[in-house]
């Protein structure tokens, strides 16, 4: 159960200074019935505002395939964000639509969007080791003996204590890999190539835990049960 006008404004439809108008206004039903009193408790599920049901009321959890030179952050003056390609609604949501890790302004691909701060936590813990796949093209051909490197968990990146946990490398081609990581150090993935003198060109997540991007286009979403990682 939840106040008529804190459920309004935590889904981003008004202010509860606004919600109190529309209340007043009748433009919001409890089972049928024309509300009159924005403190009144009700179940989400029996709430009609402006006739239709509120807008993901239970939380909102999103598969994204992020284009390149847009960023991860919340504020504007950093550049074109991710969060402008949602709905308009969905930015003025309380807790805030945020992303579940980052992609840097020149990567590419999956990126998991959500407003459930448990969720956020459980999936970017290094201690719960959610695998994240990369295909990166690299400016110098890729040594076979790199592949052990990257597993050894000894590689060291400039600037840490503490080396990078055992990843995963698959040559593709030359050039050409498959990087397989369970942590999140920052821009960990080109740093990693770097310590190994190779200057990632281009980089893309293909998958997170067991969810992979398919053939989601990108700058295009789509919606996930709350529950699908479990």
């Amino acid at each position: 159960m939840r106040r008529l006008d804190q459920l309004l404004a935590s889904l981003g439809y008004c202010s509860r200074r606004e919600a109190r108008a529309w209340i007043a206004a009748g433009r919001v039903t409890v089972r049928g019935t024309i509300a009159d009193e924005f403190g009144a408790k009700a179940d989400p599920n029996d709430v009609r505002i402006d006739g239709e049901p509120p807008d993901h009321p239970g939380g909102l959890l999103l598969a994204l395939h992020k284009p390149t030179g847009l960023v991860c952050s919340h504020e504007a003056r950093e550049g074109p964000r991710v969060y402008d390609l949602l709905p308009p609604r969905w930015l003025a949501r309380n807790p805030p639509v945020t992303s579940i890790g980052r992609l840097d302004k020149d990567t590419s691909g999956l990126l998991l969007l959500t407003d459930q701060a448990g969720l956020v936590h459980r999936l970017t813990s290094p201690k719960h080791k959610v695998p994240k796949i990369y295909r990166a093209t690299v400016d110098r051909d890729l040594a076979p003996e790199l592949v052990a490197r990257f597993a050894s968990g000894t590689l060291m990146l400039d600037g840490e204590r503490e080396p990078c946990a055992p990843a995963a490398l698959k040559i593709i081609s030359a050039r050409e890999a498959e990087l397989t990581l369970t942590e999140g150090k920052y821009h960990q993935a080109r740093r990693m190539f770097a310590a190994c003198g190779a200057t990632v060109l281009t980089l893309h997540r293909t998958q997170f835990g067991p969810l992979e991007l398919g053939d989601l286009a990108p700058g295009q979403w789509r919606e996930l049960p709350l529950d699908f990682f479990g």
